[in-house]
């Protein structure tokens, strides 16, 4: 009997434990869950209030037509971003005609930054469901004269909103996406020299702030795979200078004279 009884409590405490550990589990499996749910939902008004995203991290916003949505992204020496937004128009019965959208890129000094390909500005019909946009930078320098308007590593944003609109559709409700992707320019694009500081403005949310750095840090823009380039050529050169000097030196030796002429 006393034996059942210890069997029991046993039982009982093992069943606590269990419990116990299928409650954590699920408790970290909800967390994980949530972790994963972290893209923005939201887009700033101005360039203050601009929704801090990383690269390939999808960001959506609901607002009404007519509004400036703003995002902020941070490109590193070498990268060549590409900003993409979509825009899911209101419903063609409730619109009076057609609209124009466009999509600009200013850099940590709010400098505008021209396109180098993509479509920028694209205009939809009145039935039209979606618009898709896109800009492709040039790539980022690791320096730069002081008048030019080169991009450079730091804090970049991207303002969608809409430039050709009949006044009966402001405020109708809309939506909108946008994704950076960026791509390694390598050695060829590198130059020589570096920023002190990424153009790194200090304002706007904490998050924000700590969100204009990438996951990875700043590069330091002085090493690059043109140093390799570099490095082999000038053992190429050295090569080919021995290889020369051994066949004009073999050249030059006097033809040797048979015996008995």
């Amino acid at each position: 009997m006393r034996t059942t009884r210890v069997l029991s409590r046993a039982g009982l405490l093992a069943g606590a434990a269990l419990l116990a550990l299928c409650g954590t589990a699920g408790t970290a499996a909800a967390d994980s869950g949530d972790d994963e749910s972290t893209e923005p939902t939201e887009a700033g008004t101005s360039f203050r209030t601009a929704t801090a995203i990383q690269p390939d991290q999808e960001a959506t916003a609901e607002a009404s037509t007519g509004d400036y949505l703003y995002w902020s992204f941070p490109a590193d020496v070498g990268q060549r971003p590409t900003v993409h937004a979509t825009v899911k128009l209101p419903e063609g019965t409730a619109r009076h005609g057609g609209s124009t959208w466009q999509v600009d890129v200013y850099d940590g000094l709010r400098r505008h930054q021209a396109c180098r390909f993509g479509a920028q500005t694209r205009a939809a019909a009145q039935d039209a469901a979606t618009v898709e946009l896109s800009c492709t930078l040039r790539t980022v320098r690791g320096w730069a004269e002081p008048w030019a308007n080169d991009p450079l590593p730091g804090t970049y944003y991207a303002r969608l909103t809409v430039t050709g609109l009949k006044a009966d559709d402001l405020g109708l409700p809309m939506r909108a996406a946008t994704k950076v992707t960026s791509s390694d320019a390598g050695g060829a694009m590198a130059v020589d020299g570096s920023l002190a500081k990424p153009l790194v403005p200090g304002i706007g949310t904490k998050m924000e702030a700590a969100s204009s750095e990438p996951d990875d840090g700043w590069s330091s823009g002085l090493w690059s795979s043109r140093w390799l380039w570099t490095a082999a050529g000038g053992v190429l050169g050295a090569l080919a200078g021995i290889g020369g000097y051994c066949l004009t030196r073999g050249s030059g030796r006097p033809a040797r004279v048979p015996a008995g002429i």
